[in-house]
């Protein structure tokens, strides 16, 4: 069995970051370790949470790590928060993935072309290179052009995607995916390039409702798929299926809550696609 380390704050009530990861990636038959950078109450849809700061745990669970030999067939991460945060998981990298192991990076700091509260120009440098060790990585475009000092747009064609793309992957990452990208109004997926060089769209009918947590739940789906040897076309295309197939079997509830989609309810669709 693979096992892989997932990095990423904790929310005890909520679902997102790792009460997401954890289980679907565990879902694609994957050992799932996790490193919890906070601890919150709640995700921060809620009114009221907490939020704890864990990030001077990680070197001494680290150091832990190195004694007992500890490795990782890849690493994932989600929300870090973090330039100091940054550094220690370029080392983690560094020090404990074997070396056919996948690395996905999701640099999460932003979206609809403003950058998430706390955020500044000096973590987005971070995060870029950050991003030059990853495997793969799945920015949305807010992202992607902060990165890169370009301008976002909210209208946009091929070339500008395509352009994107192809600076993430001379910054160093190996495949780049832009998610959130809206063909048409009622169409929304991902823009991917491969090697430098391959293009692969996929988009599936946009759901009415948004739910935080989707992205997590996304990027999960992507990087078990990747672990169990899915080509990147195959494990994007059936992240984007699942997703919206989670969000539509929230949507059938009645009294639904909004602050976490059902992917509970849909973990036979991973078990049918790892076949």
């Amino acid at each position: 069995m693979k096992k892989i380390l997932t990095i990423q704050d904790f929310s005890c009530v909520g679902k997102c970051s790792l009460t997401v990861a954890i289980p679907i990636i565990s879902a694609f038959g994957i050992e799932t370790c996790a490193l919890p950078t906070a601890l919150l109450s709640t995700h921060t849809q809620f009114k009221h949470w907490t939020f704890a700061n864990l990030c001077e745990q990680i070197n001494p669970i680290t150091t832990a790590w190195k004694n007992e030999s500890i490795t990782f067939d890849g690493i994932c991460t989600g929300y870090l928060g973090g330039v100091d945060l940054i550094e220690s998981v370029k080392d983690i990298i560094k020090g404990f993935v074997k070396k056919d192991g996948i690395v996905m990076i999701d640099p999460a700091m932003g979206d609809n072309g403003k950058l998430y509260t706390g955020f500044d120009t000096e973590y987005v440098k971070a995060t870029k290179t950050l991003c030059a060790l990853a495997d793969v990585i799945t920015p949305n475009i807010t992202e992607a052009a902060f990165m890169l000092e370009e301008d976002y747009k909210e209208e946009y064609d091929y070339d500008y995607l395509l352009n994107l793309c192809k600076q993430l992957h001379n910054n160093g990452a190996r495949d780049v995916v832009l998610t959130g990208v809206r063909k048409t109004e009622t169409q929304v997926g991902v823009f991917c390039l491969l090697g430098g060089s391959e293009v692969y769209e996929y988009y599936t009918k946009r759901e009415p409702k948004d739910f935080h947590g989707t992205g997590d739940i996304y990027s999960s789906a992507v990087y078990g798929g990747l672990m169990n040897g899915k080509t990147l076309p195959e494990a994007v295309s059936f992240a984007c299926d699942y997703t919206k197939h989670c969000i539509a079997v929230t949507l059938a509830e009645p009294d639904h809550s909004v602050y976490g989609v059902n992917f509970e309810q849909c973990t036979s669709d991973i078990t049918e696609f790892i076949k």
